[in-house]
């Protein structure tokens, strides 16, 4: 009975499986039936649109072509003008720049960056001819195009490849209104399509003759001038509406190259630009020859600047400092424009100028150097003075903060404070013997050993083959450990660039910055404590209010050395001025410790130095890296030290550098030092002690409190209020 159950059972799966199977094969094929006949009445129905022969290799490939690549294109144009159009926030028309009015360390105004700007002239109240100018030099069919100018853009790059370089520009007024709003000067494809995006967008916003009047005020035209009326100010001291022909056409011709044309920096090259304006006046039917033949027998004649004493370089550098503070301020501050008291020392500042003048044009050419750069501070790192190069107005580039230089042997003391801090003492000895690294073997200047020697004499004497050889001994036997050890030390220090490892890193290979020295050792003047470098000491809104102070808000000093690690070093540079290579940056009655530095080639060549007062770096050499002739680091920049820092040290109270006695050992008789005081160079003026200076900072503190109105030059915020100038 059982079995015929199970029989029973297996014939209707059977069944049932074979229904399923049935129905799922009935259902395929009439699906691909149906499939074929769609597809049948579908080519069927396309046949009537078929176009053979010439026709279609002539219309419909290209045609189809042209849709399919269209089609691609609209994507990747939208996915690049995406980019562009997020740069418009809502209120992009109300943003404004930040503006600084920089004091120095007394309340006196020493200069401005950010935007010196004014918008409220009217555009029909601009001189018919300053209009005409710009649009004949920048782009002549404004009013036409819708945004970019197909036409000129061709004509600029047919005439910059005959040229084989850049001849004429070939963006539009809209393009470089784009970009001032908007976008940097960086020259990537990048910014180049998102201008492009962004001029048509403009276009749809705003008409002519408001994007005209925007580029009249928004443009960069040099000397921290932005806009036709600022510069109008700047340059000629009065309004844009007084402007006159030849005016107009040296303000015209700054739009594309401020910088180039300014004519506070170079008014034979400014005069040339006009005189092409002038060329464009006539060339695009604007003006006539009689019209402009007044501007061209009288070219514009600027307000004389050259002899304004600013410190442009520290003033960038400062600019930069405040911008980024500005960033970290509360949501609460929404001001932009400031004022912003600095730790710069005017009189300081004009020594070092000096100083570094008169070496250059007394042994540059001895020595085959061109170019030098320094950096005086405080112990606590507020800047007193800054030399970013020879001369301003010849190039921008500021070699104290941004130029990035091999600091030779001026490294070493990183890696005695290194040896130190892993155990060893100044007392500990190490031969001074051949060593090599793999292919590489240092030798010493005077290419002969002294073989066993402390550090502190090995330091004193800057000999090469100790410290690669303390490389070695603080890696345990591996030179790599042993340097990353260093490089851990030298960026705890304030070495804020990026060192590469190599087997010579530890005499000096990697390069650094004047300012990242300045400050790394200002480490060693203050017993171990690290500083940042700063300029900004107070920053307030124009109605007084402060935003920002230094001993309130920056970051608080770290200890990064022992106290007896630094006294080490101190007393080891000490003995490096006293009796070492350094000899030429000692000063009469105060106490200095320092190090020379010169790379191989002659290429460097720095003294890094310091005393209980101040710290200071002087680099010199030449912006293509080219040699020297055998220029040293106990040369040029010792002496250059030593000049900047007997001025600043004069009538001052002064300090003592821990571990350190106070007074100084006298300079040899052969040691060659122009010594402080008498006909040797400007006096310092006379200085208030610390604490009558903290008196007379309470005493404006409680006057400001009470309502009476103290202005900056009266507050007296330091240790002298008064200029060298």
């Amino acid at each position: 009975m059982r079995d015929l159950l199970s029989n029973e059972f297996k014939a209707r799966l059977v069944r049932a499986w074979l229904d399923l199977n049935a129905r799922a094969d009935s259902a395929t094929f009439g699906l691909l039936t149906a499939l074929h006949d769609g597809w049948e009445n579908f080519s069927a129905f396309m046949d009537r649109f078929y176009v053979g022969g010439w026709k279609r290799w002539v219309l419909i490939e290209p045609l189809s072509e042209v849709v399919t690549l269209g089609t691609v294109g609209a994507v990747v144009m939208l996915g690049l003008a995406i980019p562009a159009f997020r740069e418009t926030t809502p209120d992009w028309l109300k943003r404004t720049e930040l503006a600084v009015t920089f004091l120095d360390r007394y309340g006196n105004e020493v200069g401005r960056r950010g935007v010196r700007q004014n918008d409220t002239v009217p555009l029909e109240d601009f001189p018919d001819h300053l209009i005409k100018a710009v649009l004949a030099t920048e782009d002549r069919r404004f009013f036409e195009h819708i945004g970019i100018d197909f036409g000129g853009t061709l004509r600029a790059l047919t005439a910059n490849a005959r040229a084989g370089g850049v001849v004429q520009g070939g963006s539009s007024i809209t393009q470089q209104l784009a970009k001032n709003l908007f976008l940097s000067n960086e020259r990537t494809i990048e910014r180049k399509v998102k201008e492009a995006f962004l001029a048509f967008w403009l276009e749809t916003h705003l008409t002519k003759n408001q994007i005209l009047k925007l580029y009249l005020d928004r443009a960069y035209l040099g000397g921290g001038a932005f806009g036709a009326d600022a510069a109008a100010q700047y340059y000629f001291g009065k309004s844009v509406r007084d402007v006159n022909v030849a005016e107009a056409a040296m303000l015209a011709g700054l739009f594309k190259a401020p910088t180039k044309f300014a004519p506070h920096v170079n008014l034979p090259a400014a005069r040339g630009r006009a005189n092409v304006v002038l060329d464009n006046l006539v060339d695009a039917g604007l003006m006539t020859e009689g019209q402009v033949f007044g501007a061209r027998r009288n070219p514009a004649t600027p307000i004389e600047r050259r002899d304004e004493k600013v410190p442009n370089y520290y003033l960038d550098w400062a600019f930069g400092e405040v911008e980024d503070i500005t960033e970290t301020l509360p949501k609460s501050v929404t001001e932009r424009v400031f004022v912003v008291r600095t730790a710069l020392d005017p009189n300081i500042q004009y020594v070092a100028e000096m100083a570094v003048e008169e070496k250059l044009r007394q042994y540059g050419r001895e020595y085959g150097a061109s170019q030098a750069a320094t950096v005086i501070m405080d112990v606590d790192g507020a800047v007193r003075a800054m030399v970013g190069g020879r001369d301003y107005g010849a190039s921008q580039f500021n070699r104290a903060t941004d130029a990035l230089r091999q600091p030779g042997s001026s490294f070493k003391p990183y890696v005695y404070a290194t040896a130190f801090l892993n155990g060893l003492k100044p007392t500990s000895t190490v031969r001074d013997e051949p060593i090599c690294l793999g292919n590489w073997c240092p030798q010493n200047y005077g290419r002969s050993f002294a073989g066993t020697v402390t550090l502190h004499y090995a330091l004193q004497k800057s000999i090469n083959t100790v410290p690669v050889r303390l490389s070695v001994m603080l890696g345990k036997g591996t030179a790599k450990a042993g340097r990353a050890k260093i490089i851990d030390t030298a960026h705890r220090m304030g070495i804020s660039t990026p060192l590469p490892d190599s087997s010579s890193l530890p005499i000096g290979a990697a390069e650094v910055t004047v300012i990242d020295q300045t400050q790394a050792y200002a480490a060693f003047a203050t017993g171990g404590m690290k500083v940042t470098a700063h300029a900004a000491l107070e920053i307030k809104t124009p109605t007084g209010e402060t935003v920002w102070r230094f001993d309130r808000d920056a970051p608080k000093s770290e200890r990064v050395l022992p106290q007896q690690v630094a006294e080490d070093i101190n007393r080891a540079l000490k003995s490096a001025v006293e009796d070492g290579t350094g000899r030429r940056a000692m000063l009469d009655g105060v106490r200095a410790s320092g190090k020379t530095g010169t790379t191989n080639g002659y290429r460097d060549a720095w003294f890094v130095g310091y005393t209980g007062n101040y710290v200071g770096a002087v680099w010199f050499g030449n912006d293509d890296h080219s040699p020297t002739n055998r220029m040293t680091g106990g040369t040029l920049p010792a002496m250059t030290w030593q000049q900047i820092m007997a001025y600043a040290h004069q009538g001052i109270e002064l300090k003592t550098m821990p571990g350190v006695g106070a007074e100084p050992k006298p300079p040899k008789a052969d040691t060659p030092v122009a010594q402080s005081g008498g006909d040797s160079g400007p006096q310092r003026p006379m200085t208030l002690s610390t604490k009558a200076s903290s008196v007379l900072n309470r005493i404006e503190k409680l006057m400001r409190d009470s309502g009476v109105p103290v202005k900056p030059q009266a507050a007296a915020t330091d240790e002298r209020a008064g200029t060298l100038r």
